[in-house]
């Protein structure tokens, strides 16, 4: 016996089970929620100077979360929480930053405590020392957050607060210190173990596609139509990552197509009036997008797993795929190229001179050559200060084992892809067998994996330059 549901993508219903006891539980975290958020509204109120957007709000709020500390009930601290929470969320940016920057503040490790117990251990060194020098490091405010974390639905508030951290921190250097607390904790939180991996397709749950639209951040998706092209056809595929605390809220998902060959143009690849291809028939999978979903989640790493699993599952699927790459933006290449040339780099300003590429750009024109080296140097030699890939999408895929294998020219000539890179892409290509070992030296020496056509066009001699770090 199924439940009809009214789907808002087309008008028409869904049937989907009747699980009473699912149904139920929902049901009861509803109420439980709401009558939690009445004992906040009308246990908490304020005075009229006391708004949302003061730091006055932001400090009481920040008050109540010390309590955490000390608070024995575990029914008691649990209110507690929930009510710190619905609290932070009703605040301002004012009111936030106090808060913040309070939790910063207030509540770091003891200087005074980390000295005696490494006076202890200097002393008498034992294993149980050096713990006890451990515990006095850590600042109380990590357990501040493990308590907040127990209230329901507590997980995706934290990762939202630390979003706000994200926007802050630039103006209020502070906040780096109770931020690598939060990264600390979110690993753990979000550590792969936990991570469930799902495929994503036309009939999935109306708000789970609103948010693919929303949250895809390569090639942007602006009608039902386009978003129906990329799940529906036979040769289309998207996987994403969930997190049991998060429910239809994804971390992660990537677009897949599968193809005859390796594709150079995302315009073709996308294009609404393709032929669609029959999948046993693909020999290549090309994973063109690849969209993080929650700011407060940037720096802990899940793509590299989502790659691997989708490329597993897809090789059980499909014995006749031989190849996994990528279609993939170079999103730094224009300000790199422009700074170049702003430090006198002769190639680069003999590059900008011949004007942004056009699709009358021959691809074996001299301007077309310089700036596909250009664009090579930058991927493979170029680097940042921290002395890895200059470019963020290079320093992902490199990092995870792949191999730099084609330029792409006028891969993308949307406005974006014209704005970051004059319209080039770059494949970067997933090879089961050199995967392990092009991680091991990347990691170790810098040594960047890239195809003997890269390998020329930037200068390089095979075998490829090892760079260190």
């Amino acid at each position: 016996m199924g439940v009809s549901v009214h789907n808002p993508r087309d008008g028409g219903f869904l049937v989907q089970p009747n699980n009473m006891v699912a149904q139920i539980g929902r049901l009861r975290e509803l109420l439980e929620t709401i009558f939690t958020r009445s004992r906040v509204s009308v246990g908490t109120r304020r005075s009229a100077a006391c708004t949302p957007d003061s730091v006055e709000a932001g400090r009481l709020a920040l008050a109540a979360a010390g309590g955490l500390l000390t608070e024995r009930g575990h029914y008691s601290r649990l209110q507690l929480a929930r009510r710190v929470l619905a609290e932070y969320s009703e605040l301002g940016e004012d009111g936030k930053l106090a808060f913040l920057t309070g939790l910063a503040r207030d509540y770091a490790a003891d200087p005074a405590a980390i000295r005696k117990a490494l006076a202890d251990y200097d002393a008498a060194p034992s294993p149980l020392r050096l713990s006890r020098v451990g515990k006095a490091a850590e600042a109380p405010r990590q357990e501040i957050l493990r308590q907040l974390n127990q209230a329901p639905m507590a997980t995706h508030a934290l990762v939202n607060m630390r979003a706000d951290i994200q926007r802050y921190v630039t103006t209020a250097p502070d906040l780096q210190a109770l931020d690598d607390d939060f990264v600390h904790l979110l690993r753990s939180w979000f550590n792969r173990g936990f991570l469930v991996m799902r495929a994503i397709d036309w009939y999935s749950p109306a708000d789970l596609l609103e948010r693919i639209m929303r949250y895809e951040a390569v090639h942007s998706i602006a009608t039902w139509d386009a978003l129906r092209d990329r799940l529906m056809p036979s040769d289309r595929r998207c996987y994403g990552f969930f997190h049991p605390a998060l429910g239809d809220e994804p971390l992660i998902f990537v677009e897949v197509a599968l193809t005859e060959a390796i594709p150079d143009s995302v315009q073709a690849l996308l294009a609404p009036d393709r032929m669609v291809l029959s999948p046993e028939d693909a020999r290549v999978a090309t994973f063109y997008s690849i969209s993080n979903c929650q700011a407060g989640l940037a720096g802990i790493s899940f793509g590299q797993f989502l790659i691997k699993q989708v490329a597993a599952d897809l090789a059980a699927e499909f014995p006749a795929l031989e190849t996994f790459v990528t279609l993939s933006p170079i999103p730094g290449f224009d300000n790199w190229l422009r700074r170049a040339a702003a430090g006198g780099d002769q190639e680069a300003i003999v590059s900008l001179a011949h004007g942004e590429p056009t699709p009358d750009w021959d691809a074996q024109d001299e301007r077309t050559r310089r700036r596909m080296a250009l664009a090579a140097r930058y991927l493979v030699v170029e680097r940042n200060e921290k002395g890895r890939p200059a470019d963020a999408v290079a320093r992902f895929h490199i990092g995870n084992g792949a191999r730099v294998e084609r330029l792409c020219w006028l891969g993308d000539t949307s406005t974006r892809g014209n704005a970051q890179s004059g319209g080039l892409m770059v494949n970067y290509l997933y090879d089961p067998s050199r995967t392990s070992a092009n991680i091991e030296a990347h990691g170790r020496f810098g040594t960047v994996d890239v195809s003997p056509e890269v390998s020329r066009l930037a200068g390089l001699v095979r075998p490829p330059l090892r760079l260190r770090a």
